[in-house]
Order: structure tokens, then C-alpha cells, then sequence
């Protein structure tokens, strides 16, 4: 789920050579000699608790994490990289200097960050903060979707003019050097959820799920007629379709259901809640974490938890954040920001939930310097053995790097 986070314009650091030394080749891939700043330093220290404050101007693109360092995308799709140890920068990418940034993704396993802007697809190197790549999607064309997986990132494409948002694309992409794989014109939902591990790439049309080979593009599998899944979750090779976030009250809400990653076949699916699905989180050990609302009287939802392999409701922590994550086994979130005390970060055992005892057991952040409730914040999580989280400020843009709880 990408969130809102840090941009930076002007001085570069350690990026590319200014955009205009840059040339495209046949393949409308740009490549720069790239130019390095002796103080570019992507891991100086372990992770610790900091605050970084940001202007306005730059907190307009999305941020994420590695285990390594803090990552954000700029307005113009340039890319930055924040130390863990105190949050100033040690890279920076600049972008195209106009139009708007799109999906942040980072592939820590290709050591690559993703952004995009207007045509443009980028990536830079998240080991030597340097421009790694940059392509030119086809004319009329910007990316709607972007996910990495198998040495590739898939973009999925539409048209810029807002047109019919069901003519779209998926386009492969190298992840070293962004030379093109293959691109496929598909019928796909734009908002519907793009997934891609085990060498397939999923997409769906709102009805209908969609496997392909993420070698060929070749379609594989599809969902057998009488499945329904506007929206697609994955993670931890696990595949869950739910309803749609866009649905309105009178609006019938298939089902949560588990498909099979290779056939695509219904799995036995714990009985959801009913209400509206909003966004979601699928852990390594097949537990989700679903965030849902009520359709007729929207902002007083739950975080509802589901076995996926045992199909069992575990538990439910009501609240009105959507901001969530998953770390050391633990489901990490804001405890209600509409009642005292002051919101407050809130770490809960993935089975036991908020009623979880002893190592289980809930644990609850120190009060913050800002009251997040104010702030509508986001919440970061880096993996690996960061033991800590990152929580973007919006109202007073800041990065803060916390403690896990």
C-alpha cells in the first residue's frame, strides 16, 4: 500500500547526470554517465529513533522501507534515500522536472527502487544511490500500477487522457537495466490489484482473475465463471479476493475468497465480516488482516483478522486508521485517533490479536511529540530486523522513525 512521504528537488547528491545530457536509445531506454557523491552512504549505522521535519514542497510523493533505508519518490518522479540512523539524505535521483509521480515500489532483492512519472518509468540503484535506468512507456501512455518480482517490474499502463480505464497494458520490464520483456494489451481494473510471485503475474477486470507466465506474458489460468473479485490481495503467496473499496451501500459484496495461485480455483475461505473492504494485509503464515467498514455510515471500521489456511475469523481491533503493517509476527497500527488518549501506535500478536496475553500480549508506543490524530498519519514498515517503524506526518509534514512496540 503505498503512502504519501518525503520528496526532494534541487541539489543532487549522488543521482544522474543532468536530464538533458541524457539521450533515449531505439528501446526508449535513457541511459546518463551517473555522477557520485562521495558522501552517498545508503547504510551509515543501525536503525534509530529520529525525526525528520519536511516542507510542504517536499512531501508530495509516496514513501517506503527496506531494512537498509528510507525511500521516497518526488512530485516529478525523482527517488531519495534517507539514512536509518538519523533520517538526512544520502541520495537522490532527480526527475523529469514535470508531471505527476506515480506507484513507489522497492525491490530490495534486485536492489532497485521503481517510480514514475508522466511517460517516464524509473528506477535507481538502492546500493549506490545512482540512476540505474529510465524508460520512456508508449506516447499517450502512463503507468497506473507498478509491481517487482522475479528480476522484472510489470508496470501497467493506461491512457494519460483518462480515457476508457479498461484499456490497459502490462509491460515487463528488466529489473537491472529496464530493457523490455513483453507487453500485453489486457481488460484489466485499474484499482483492482496487480500481484506477482512463484514466475506469475495476476491482474484482474473487476470479475474475473487473470494468471500469466512472468516470462511471456502468456496467459496461464483464469478464475472458473461464478467467481467474482474486484479487488485482488496478495502476499506470502497467497492470493485473496475481497469486495471493492468503491462500493456503495447498495451494493452487493461477494465474499472474501482464497484462490489458488497455479489453477486459480476457489480454496475454503473464512466467512468475512459483511462489511465493506478497504484495504489489506497478507502475512508469510497465511493470516489476513482486512480492514473493513461499514458501506451506509463509512469511518467506524475494524481490522479483522482471518486464517487462511485453518478458514477461521481470529480476531477484531476496532479503529479508524486504515495505516497498517505486519513485523516479527506482530500486526502493527494507530489505536483510535477519535478518542482520548492521543493515538498511539499499537503492536498485537498476529493469532491472539488485541486479547493476546503474555509474549502475546498488546503492546502500545509511548505517546508521541505530535498527536497523530491531528496528522493523519502513515505508517512505514521497513522488515528485516529494523525494530522499528517509520509514521509520515501529513498536516506538519515529518518522518518519524519509532521504536516498534
Amino acid at each position: 500500500m503505498p503512502v504519501s512521504g518525503a520528496a526532494l528537488v534541487g541539489l543532487v547528491l549522488g543521482g544522474c547526470a543532468p536530464a538533458g545530457d541524457a539521450r533515449p536509445d531505439e528501446g526508449g531506454r535513457t541511459t546518463a554517465p551517473p555522477v557520485r557523491s562521495a558522501s552517498a552512504s545508503p547504510v551509515d549505522g543501525p536503525w534509530r529513533a529520529w525525526v525528520s521535519s519536511l516542507s510542504a514542497e517536499k512531501a508530495s510523493g509516496a514513501c517506503g522501507a527496506t531494512p537498509h533505508q528510507v525511500v521516497c519518490s518526488t512530485a516529478s518522479g525523482g527517488l531519495v534515500g534517507r539514512s536509518r540512523a538519523d533520517g538526512t539524505v544520502n541520495w537522490a535521483v532527480p526527475g523529469s522536472g514535470g508531471g505527476k509521480s506515480g506507484p513507489l515500489v522497492l525491490g530490495s532483492a534486485d536492489e532497485r527502487a521503481f517510480t514514475s512519472s508522466e511517460r517516464a518509468l524509473r528506477a535507481a540503484n538502492l546500493r549506490t544511490g545512482v540512476q540505474a535506468w529510465s524508460r520512456q512507456l508508449p506516447a499517450g501512455r502512463v503507468a497506473v500500477g507498478l509491481v517487482a518480482a522475479d528480476r522484472n517490474v510489470y508496470a501497467l499502463d493506461a491512457p494519460s487522457d483518462g480515457g476508457d480505464d479498461t484499456d490497459l497494458a502490462l509491460g515487463a520490464y528488466r529489473a537491472s537495466d529496464g530493457s523490455p520483456v513483453w507487453r500485453e494489451e489486457l481488460h484489466a481494473d485499474p484499482d483492482g490489484g496487480l500481484a506477482a510471485f512463484g514466475s506469475r503475474i495476476y491482474t484482474t477486470d473487476g470479475t474475473k482473475v487473470t494468471a500469466r507466465d512472468a516470462r511471456t506474458g502468456t496467459p496461464t489460468a483464469t478464475t472458473p465463471p461464478g467467481t467474482e473479485c474486484p479487488r485482488l490481495l496478495s502476499g506470502g503467496g497467497y492470493l485473496v479476493c475481497t469486495g471493492s473499496p468503491a462500493s456503495a451501500s447498495d451494493t452487493f459484496l461477494p465474499p472474501l475468497q482464497r484462490l489458488a495461485p497455479a489453477t486459480l480455483r476457489p480454496l475454503a475461505t473464512a466467512v468475512d465480516s459483511g462489511m465493506k473492504p478497504e484495504s489489506g494485509l497478507v502475512s508469510r503464515k497465511g493470516v489476513l488482516v482486512l480492514y473493513e467498514d461499514s458501506a451506509e455510515d463509512p469511518g467506524a471500521g475494524a481490522w479483522n483478522a482471518y486464517d487462511l489456511e485453518r478458514p477461521r475469523r481470529l480476531w477484531s481491533y476496532p479503529t479508524s486508521s486504515q495505516e497498517a503493517g505486519l513485523a516479527h509476527g506482530r500486526f502493527v497500527t494507530f489505536t483510535d485517533a477519535y478518542g482520548p488518549p492521543k493515538s498511539r501506535l499499537i503492536s498485537m500478536d498476529l493469532r491472539a490479536g488485541p486479547e493476546g496475553t503474555g509474549a502475546a500480549a498488546p503492546r502500545l508506543s509511548p505517546p508521541p511529540q505530535q498527536a497523530w490524530d491531528g496528522e493523519r498519519p502513515a505508517l512505514i514498515v521497513p522488515g528485516g530486523d529494523a525494530g522499528h517503524v517509520v509514521v509520515v506526518a501529513r498536516i506538519h509534514p515529518a518522518l518519524h522513525s519509532v521504536p516498534l512496540p
